[in-house]
């Protein structure tokens, strides 16, 4: 199919978007992959890299541009958030993932929705909040180092696999979130390269078994995914507010609801934005 004027230029800024969802809580890089028709091109080049090989390699090469680009620019606002005041930079954060909910609900249920599928998403999610809540002695020792990388770059990997999965939001729970962003904008290889790494590998092993997953379980698998957020947004949640002025409190709420705002026109995104083909 013929290529329209700027179509490149199209990819590269829907890449740039798409590479938000790799660090910006709330937003699933797979999700808006999704939202711009690329996601399914994307599963398939990914568990069949050889199969048309050089004609994929074309197509993406601007959306990965463009993913790095984002994710770069996106790192200096990042770290600087949450180096000022990370309790009111989280309330951001969780708006944009409230902002989201609409869409991944909608998502979940795409292909149907029946009580099991509700009660499923209701037990993954008590579950992971369980799993969270009593695992805190055990996250609150991990400290950044490679393999704490390795791990971030895995999460990344799933949050590309998994459509609604966003990994930023365990990243902020680990205490790596801010670690990641500060090594992403300084271009710190110790940082950079086991992230690389993590992401690659997981992407390699998952990428089939992903596509195989979204086929037979898709509802039962989506509603697990809906059910896991809203309990890693439950646990972002800032807890102290030491030292909070009124003008702390009045930020965070506007802050909030930007968030929200942002999570929410993302998510409309996926009605106004056609597929691309080539």
């Amino acid at each position: 199919m013929q290529k329209r004027p700027g179509d490149i230029i199209f990819r590269a800024v829907k890449g740039a978007l798409i590479g938000s969802g790799f660090i910006l809580p709330g937003i699933s890089g797979g999700a808006l992959a999704a939202v711009f028709g690329l996601y399914e091109r994307l599963i398939l080049f990914m568990a069949n890299p050889l199969k048309n090989f050089k004609a994929n390699v074309r197509f993406f090469m601007p959306v990965g541009i463009g993913a790095v680009i984002g994710i770069f620019l996106l790192s200096f606002l990042i770290s600087f958030m949450l180096g000022e005041v990370e309790s009111v930079a989280r309330w951001f954060f969780i708006g944009a993932i409230l902002g989201t909910v609409p869409t991944l609900w909608h998502e979940a249920g795409k292909m149907g929705r029946s009580t099991w599928d509700i009660i499923f998403s209701v037990i993954a999610g008590g579950l992971m909040l369980l799993f969270l809540w009593f695992g805190r002695p055990l996250f609150s020792t991990i400290e950044p180092s490679m393999s704490a990388w390795l791990l971030a770059g895995g999460l990344i990997g799933l949050g590309l696999l998994v459509p609604g999965l966003s990994p930023s939001n365990f990243l902020i729970y680990l205490g790596l979130y801010k670690g990641m962003s500060d090594g992403i904008k300084t271009g710190d290889l110790s940082v950079l390269i086991p992230l690389i790494l993590g992401l690659i590998v997981v992407v390699l092993v998952f990428a089939k078994v992903m596509a195989y997953i979204f086929k037979v379980a898709y509802a039962k698998l989506f509603h697990m995914i809906f059910g896991i957020v809203m309990a890693s947004t439950v646990m972002i949640i800032p807890l102290d507010y030491t030292g909070f002025t009124v003008w702390h409190y009045a930020f965070s709420i506007i802050l909030l609801a930007l968030g929200t705002w942002l999570g929410w026109w993302m998510g409309r995104l996926e009605q106004t934005v056609k597929p691309t083909t080539v």
